[in-house]
C-alpha cells in the first residue's frame, strides 16, 4: 500500500491552484471538471509522479458547512492541515515571507526538528518542516 493523493479543502479551486503553483512551486498535474468543481492535483517538480495534493473543493453547502467548522477549530487552535518537507525551514520562510505569505508560526526548533507555519489563503494552516 502506498500514498498516492492526499488532499487539502480549498475555498476557491482557482486561487488555491495559483497559491500552490506560483507561489509554493508545485506543478499542476490534473485538472479535470468533476461536476461543478475539478479534480485538481499539484505535485512536487521533482517527483512528478509522486504523490498528488488534490485541492479539493470544499462542495455542497450542507459539507461546506461541516468543513468549514472543522478547519476553522483547526486554525483556532493551530494546527496545521497538513505539513510538507522541505530541506532548510528557513530559507523557505524568507523566500514565503517576501512573497507576502502570512506565517503562523515562525521558524522554531524542537527536538532536532526545524518548523514554521503558514496561512494557505485558502483556509488552511501548513506546515513545513525539516528534519
Amino acid at each position: 500500500m502506498e500514498i498516492t493523493v492526499t488532499s487539502v479543502h480549498v475555498d476557491d479551486q482557482q486561487k488555491a491552484l495559483e497559491f500552490y503553483t506560483n507561489v509554493l512551486g508545485f506543478e499542476k498535474k490534473t485538472d479535470e471538471p468533476v461536476g461543478e468543481a475539478r479534480w485538481l492535483t499539484v505535485v512536487e517538480p521533482k517527483s512528478p509522479d509522486g504523490v498528488e495534493l488534490f485541492l479539493e473543493s470544499i462542495g455542497s453547502p450542507e459539507v461546506a458547512e461541516e468543513l468549514e467548522a472543522y478547519r476553522d477549530a483547526l486554525v483556532t487552535n493551530g494546527i496545521p492541515w497538513t505539513q510538507f518537507g522541505c530541506e532548510n525551514v528557513k530559507a523557505e520562510y524568507e523566500r514565503l515571507s517576501e512573497q507576502g505569505v502570512e506565517f503562523t508560526q515562525k521558524p522554531m526548533t524542537a527536538g532536532g526538528v526545524t518548523m514554521a507555519v503558514f496561512d494557505d489563503t485558502c483556509g488552511n494552516l501548513i506546515q513545513i518542516i525539516q528534519q
